[in-house]
């Protein structure tokens, strides 16, 4: 056997250096930025939900759709200029009340494209681009509900879904006021609904933007209302990764531009005024003067939320 030489014993350490720091450069590529991860692996990945009607839904062919989502893919174009590729693939991937935030988080989501609040608890852990509507929760009833706002519902039951901000306000709203109301938690929103249609619950509260589209999607909309005063005030808007302000730039900046350009006011109207699958049944919904007024100063601040 031959004898180690000099040369090979000084060259272990040097190989051992060079192993580390090629694992060093290994990691800090894994950990790059959104860019980085949307170049490399030529897509980008859009988070839907499964019945947040208009925003973001399935439609009769288990497509993903809705306003969030086409303002989204508006998004996603100005990612793909900015980066001066040829082609950028879209991949869906539905999200649920409960896991949307750890999507964003982990990044298993670039954009997750809903119907989220941005407000100072999330944002200790994602960010958000300029809200494409401001909204507040209510209540979805039974037609021949008799009450009109939360204090004629005391002692009965209340759900709402899992991982919502309408969840804590009428947990909040139920304390304080001693309604001794009943909260119930649903998977998704269409499984609230549900419980409200199937008498299992009295009273399903949510943003109302979604359940005047919910009410619009079910097989007798007639048998359901939307009743009581605002809960809450809800800025909805696109969630991202935080800590990656290139990112965030890119979509501000369009966001911003669609809508001084009012291309998001057109958007808005093909959803919230005009026949929308899966029924082909129009919300009428117009902007309310919330949003409105938001968005002649577009900015992604969202003071005391």
């Amino acid at each position: 056997m031959s004898r180690p030489t000099l040369f090979s014993a000084l060259r272990r350490p040097a190989l051992l250096a060079l192993g580390v720091a090629l694992m060093c450069l290994s990691t800090a590529a894994s950990a790059g930025t959104t860019l980085d991860h949307i170049r490399v692996t030529g897509k980008i990945v859009l988070g839907h939900r499964e019945s947040s009607v208009p925003f973001s839904y399935l439609d009769g062919d288990k497509h993903p759709v809705g306003y969030a989502l086409d303002l989204c893919l508006k998004l996603t174009e100005a990612v793909k200029k900015k980066l001066d590729m040829k082609a950028l693939a879209v991949e869906y991937v539905m999200v649920i009340p409960s896991n949307r935030i750890s999507m964003v988080e982990e990044g298993k989501v670039d954009m997750e494209c809903g119907s989220t609040t941005n407000n100072a608890e999330r944002r200790n852990k994602v960010a958000f681009t300029v809200p494409h509507y401001i909204t507040g929760a209510r209540y979805l009833v039974r037609a021949n509900e008799v009450a009109t706002d939360i204090v004629g519902l005391e002692g009965k039951r209340v759900v709402s879904t899992k991982g919502t901000t309408p969840l804590k306000a009428v947990e909040r709203a139920n304390r304080e006021r001693v309604l001794r109301l009943v909260l119930q938690e649903a998977p998704d929103h269409a499984r609230a609904v549900e419980m409200v249609e199937k008498s299992e619950s009295d009273a399903f509260v949510m943003d109302d933007v979604l359940l005047y589209g919910l009410i619009a999607s079910r097989a007798n909309p007639e048998k359901l209302k939307v009743i009581g005063k605002f809960l809450t005030v809800e800025p909805l808007a696109i969630m991202l990764p935080k800590g990656d302000p290139e990112f965030k730039a890119i979509l501000d900046n369009e966001m911003k531009r669609m809508i001084v350009s009012k291309e998001a006011q057109a958007i808005y109207d093909h959803w919230f005024m005009k026949p929308i699958p899966p029924k082909n049944t129009s919300l009428s919904l117009p902007m309310n003067y919330l949003l409105r007024d938001f968005w002649k100063y577009p900015t992604d601040q969202v003071p005391g939320v």
